[in-house]
């Protein structure tokens, strides 16, 4: 049995995005969350090995969300480790960043971390453990409610990106790629301030480059993830996975003036 089995964790990442990205408070989020995902068509075909979904507030990206997340539900019970990486918002580094953290708080209750995994992947020359570019960052944490209502009983691995290329996050994915107990989620939002038509075309293109497997395709200006999604597309094309796109749309389309939108995107890897 492993050591975070035995003991209740001591450090705890605390919730920063709670009441600012989702809710505050547990009944009202367990509602929204499940709410969101009951409007998801039904699906039965197998879980994807990894997801890339957006990671703004709920009222804006949560649809988008749930779209991706709704496919994970057929092995709720087959999922136990889950890889999230998001961008750096606020602390500029090389490499991928890990957190001390034993355990991330939401108002739905702690998600334990993989303490051995983290481990491992500390020993990596592009990884370590940076709490900093962890406390404030909400690219992860705006995740886990909807991991922590669709799955049963699965630890995480939270790896924040700052500068990093292709190969060297695609050689930290392939370190904990193992078997169908562990899946990945990659976070990111797509084209940023632009009028809703112009989003719709940019954000075509980088759901073109998805698909096709081209982490090359993907430029600065495409995805505010661009650094993880470069590396999982390197991964999975190494993987023979097939990537698909199943929701694309901006937050004209939910909830906002269509102006100024930031694209959001659900993709899904498959074998």
């Amino acid at each position: 049995m492993k050591e975070f089995e035995l003991k209740a964790p001591t450090k705890i990442r605390a919730a920063t995005a709670a009441g600012r990205f989702y809710p505050r408070e547990s009944a009202e989020l367990r509602r929204l969350v499940s709410g969101l995902l009951e409007e998801v068509a039904p699906f039965t075909g197998p879980a994807p090995k990894a997801l890339i979904a957006p990671h703004a507030g709920y009222i804006y990206s949560g649809p988008i969300a749930a779209s991706a997340y709704a496919r994970f539900k057929p092995a709720r019970d087959l999922i136990r480790r889950v890889v999230v990486v998001g961008p750096s918002h606020f602390v500029a580094f090389e490499g991928l960043a890990l957190s001390s953290a034993e355990a991330f708080a939401t108002p739905l209750g702690l998600v334990r971390v993989d303490t051995e995994a983290v481990r491992q992947l500390a020993a990596m020359p592009q990884v370590a453990v940076l709490d900093q570019a962890h406390r404030l960052e909400h690219s992860l944490e705006v995740h886990l409610p909807f991991l922590q209502t669709v799955l049963e009983d699965f630890t995480l691995v939270p790896l924040v990106a700052g500068e990093a290329t292709a190969e060297q996050v695609g050689q930290v994915l392939e370190a904990l790629w193992d078997g169908p107990e562990t899946r990945f989620v990659i976070s990111s939002d797509l084209s940023h301030y632009l009028d809703s038509a112009a989003a719709r075309r940019l954000d075509r293109r980088t759901a073109d480059a998805v698909e096709k497997l081209r982490p090359e395709e993907i430029s600065d200006d495409q995805a505010c993830g661009r650094v993880p999604i470069r590396g999982l597309l390197q991964a999975a094309r190494g993987h023979g996975l097939r990537a698909r796109t199943v929701d694309l749309r901006n937050s004209g389309d939910t909830s906002g003036p269509r102006d100024q939108v930031v694209g959001y995107g659900a993709f899904v890897f498959e074998d």
